[in-house]
């Protein structure tokens, strides 16, 4: 049952994109918002910069410690992404039985139309974008929204019967999420990540199939075959589900044979297009696309519009994107490989000997299984950041030693620059998060094209 906050006080915590959409729904619904910022470097001033124009003089902003006086008065509570739901505030707030909302909760209170929700720890901002333009060539009112750098929030209010919303979901913005209900979703993959967020595997996945909470046999949920978490998730999800896999012929859903992607029809089989007709490079894309079919058509877009649209798409910015060739040596950015899984992918896209540059923030993973598929073809690994000891301990032991440090990230692209020759290519996929370098990763693989494109040619 959705909630009606006119005149009610919401607390937001967290001033960033997603604090400020949620005020400003908060807003233009009557609520009352007060935006809590916890980090004492920014200023009031600089926090009310951020706010729309109209949300400036009608929002109360905290900066530090949040007073009792003011939880005392809160109906509800809207955290950042960012904010995790063991943090000493959203312990107090719990005490108290406030509400704890995610924004994407707030903004699907408030929205209108259907729902596309894509998850899964890699692959979600290509396929989330390619949804996206699928919907945009068949539907007249399409939002995307989410993790992909849209406030769902801030959308929600403009939305109408007709809409169609693909949203882009972390495991985040799914641990508080009450009424949010997709009418077709996907679990791309579930694999190592934010283990220092979530703790264990199993509140991980958990979180990720939290996407499906409200769903039931009428809607659709497209899950990865290939998986052992979405596999088996399959038996125990509320939708009905549609499957894709790279590996396993299926008698229903979309799997490979050879150069083509087949639809399992009871098993009948159906081509639907070659694999050489996409832009996209690498078997992980090659999912994203199956995944994107089978949401499209769930959605009841017809099939020469999905593959119309899926032979122009181009990539997404820093996901295995070609960026350069200079004095022979190609160069790709793959700045959104931040966990190892990801990296794999963009190991396996690469058909030349190799100059990797890798390391970052530390969010618990593990090296192995990304060093174990370095299989000949990483030549050299040039390491950076937080975790370059810990990575360098792991590629040891698995006997891989042509690796080196390098202290900053320029140095390192300095290094590869002059160390590559001619046939060769330059990989940055990092396998770790930026934050011990950047404040994210669009940022570090910005810096790495402009660095590539001044090379000489």
């Amino acid at each position: 049952m959705k909630r009606d906050l006119k005149g009610k006080r919401v607390l937001v915590i967290g001033s960033g994109l997603s604090g400020v959409g949620s005020v400003q729904l908060l807003n233009r619904v009557g609520a009352i918002p007060v935006m809590l910022e916890e980090n004492t470097k920014v200023t009031e001033e600089d926090i009310r910069k951020k706010l729309h124009e109209e949300d400036r003089q009608s929002t109360a902003i905290i900066v530090g410690e949040l007073p009792d006086a003011v939880l005392d008065e809160i109906f509800l509570t809207v955290p950042s992404p960012a904010v995790p739901l063991d943090s000493p505030t959203i312990l107090r707030i719990k005490e108290r039985n406030i509400p704890i909302w995610s924004e994407i909760e707030l903004a699907y209170n408030f929205s209108k139309g259907r729902m596309v929700a894509i998850t899964g720890t890699n692959g979600k901002t290509t396929t989330t974008t390619l949804v996206g333009e699928i919907m945009k060539a068949h539907f007249s009112s399409v939002y995307v929204v989410g993790n992909i750098g849209v406030s769902f929030a801030e959308s929600a209010p403009d939305m109408t019967d007709e809409t169609v919303t693909v949203g882009e979901i972390s495991s985040f913005q799914l641990e508080a999420v009450e009424n949010f209900h997709a009418n077709v979703s996907a679990i791309l993959n579930i694999t190592p990540d934010h283990l220092n967020r979530h703790h264990t595997m199993e509140c991980y996945a958990s979180m990720k199939e939290n996407i499906t909470c409200n769903e039931t046999k009428e809607d659709t949920c497209v899950l990865n075959y290939d998986n052992s978490y979405t596999r088996d998730f399959g038996s125990r999800c509320p939708a009905r589900v549609v499957y894709f896999s790279t590996q396993e012929k299926l008698e229903d859903g979309f799997y490979l044979e050879g150069e083509e992607i087949v639809m399992g029809n009871h098993g009948t089989p159906m081509p639907i297009m070659n694999i050489h007709d996409m832009n996209l490079v690498g078997l992980c894309n090659v999912e994203n696309v199956m995944a994107a079919i089978a949401m499209s058509m769930a959605m009841g877009v017809p099939l020469s519009t999905i593959i119309s649209v899926i032979r122009d798409f181009k990539a997404v910015e820093h996901r295995i994107e070609f960026v350069a060739t200079k004095k022979g040596v190609d160069y790709y950015n793959d700045s959104k490989g931040t966990n190892p899984d990801a990296a794999i992918q963009g190991i396996k896209a690469m058909s030349k000997p190799t100059i990797l540059i890798g390391g970052g923030y530390d969010k618990g993973s593990e090296y192995d299984e990304w060093i174990e598929n370095f299989g000949g073809k990483v030549k050299l690994l040039v390491l950076i950041g937080q975790t370059r000891e810990k990575i360098a301990e792991c590629a040891k032991k698995h006997g891989f030693t042509d690796y080196v440090f390098k202290d900053s990230f320029e140095e390192a692209l300095e290094f590869c620059s002059e160390t590559a020759k001619e046939g060769e290519a330059v990989l940055l996929s990092p396998a770790c998060a930026s934050w011990d370098m950047f404040p994210n990763y669009e940022i570090r693989g910005k810096r790495f094209k402009e660095y590539v494109n001044k090379l000489e040619k």
